[in-house]
């Protein structure tokens, strides 16, 4: 008797599947759902997305299922997270309504026709984001409206409407992912464990009693990576992500920079989940035995009392970058 469901468990795309809406799973797992190659099935972590199945790569354990970071981020799960994977019930579109994700667009006929063309037995959900890429360019878009609704698929007679502005809401905001960065394999392990991981489960920690971290220091040579590593976590960890570059939150005036410090803290706890990234940290925060100015001095001190004072954060974490 075949399951009519799936339980597997969530690795990282090979870079060839990423942005196409691919999802991989074994041969035999896959039949004993029935599934076959090319079916559109349905993937249930905290939300739900939708992906065209393909076979599972011959050294993959048989409990996985390979999806990028734009599949993950549409159902709200991250890397070995477990999710249901059952056969879609995939209607066709009648009306599909996308928005710009990153920047503002200028939609003519002609790239309306082209998006169109790149989406066609596309699966898609409201609310979902949609990667399209063409002429070596990634356009990332939010699903704002589906007719009929659940689980669509763009075919010739579909009519696709694309909005000019960046759509506003924060659950269409998606940018790096872990597929983007080249290696650091073991980096991306320890910086999952010290802050995704109490940011996406914050009531393990508060049961076992234990505080996570407040705050991690990544140091290396410009270009090796820290930012996007930080843009990365953000991402999957679905947490406001607010940088900070060390030189320009400088303030000559009295008091000026810790306000602004404030200010960002104040912020990042209204929004949080949040993480805030102090690029170039010894900027702003040198070493207190090699601080001789009174500005640099009060600086420091605010940022110590905001990162480590008597007043809980809540899920705010602080991501630090230096090159020295």
């Amino acid at each position: 008797m075949k399951v009519r469901e799936l339980r597997l468990r969530v690795a990282e795309a090979r870079q060839r599947d990423v942005g196409y809406g691919i999802a991989r799973i074994d041969r035999e797992v896959g039949a004993s759902a029935g599934f076959q190659t090319g079916d559109m099935i349905e993937i249930r972590g905290r939300k739900v997305a939708a992906a065209t199945l393909w076979l599972g790569y011959l050294e993959d354990e048989k409990d996985v299922i390979r999806i990028d970071g734009y599949i993950r981020s549409n159902a709200g799960v991250s890397l070995n997270d477990w999710v249901t994977v059952r056969k879609a019930n995939v209607k066709e579109a009648q009306l599909v309504v996308l928005a710009p994700v990153s920047s503002s667009i200028r939609p003519d006929e002609n790239f309306t026709r082209l998006v169109k063309s790149r989406l066609i037995e596309y699966p898609l959900v409201q609310k979902n984001i949609v990667p399209v890429l063409f002429f070596g360019n990634l356009f990332t878009f939010a699903v704002i409206q589906t007719r009929p609704s659940g689980i669509v698929k763009i075919t010739p007679k579909t009519k696709l409407v694309i909005h000019s502005k960046v759509v506003q809401e924060r659950a269409f905001r998606t940018s790096v992912t872990y597929e983007d960065i080249g290696g650091l394999q073991e980096q991306i392990q320890r910086i999952r464990e010290m802050i995704e991981l109490p940011l996406r489960y914050p009531e393990l920690f508060q049961k076992l009693g234990i505080d996570p971290p407040k705050g991690v220091l990544l140091y290396g040579p410009p270009g090796c990576g820290k930012t996007l590593l930080a843009k990365a976590v953000a991402t999957e960890a679905e947490a406001n992500f607010i940088l900070i570059n060390g030189p320009e939150i400088m303030n000559k005036y009295y008091g000026e920079t810790e306000a602004r410090l404030r200010e960002i803290f104040r912020k990042a706890e209204e929004e949080a989940p949040s993480i805030i990234f102090i690029d170039e940290l010894d900027a702003i925060a040198p070493k207190r035995s090699e601080v001789t100015g009174e500005v640099e001095k009060r600086v420091v001190a605010q940022l110590l009392a905001l990162m480590d004072g008597l007043e809980s954060r809540g899920q705010v974490i602080v991501i630090g970058a230096t090159n020295r």
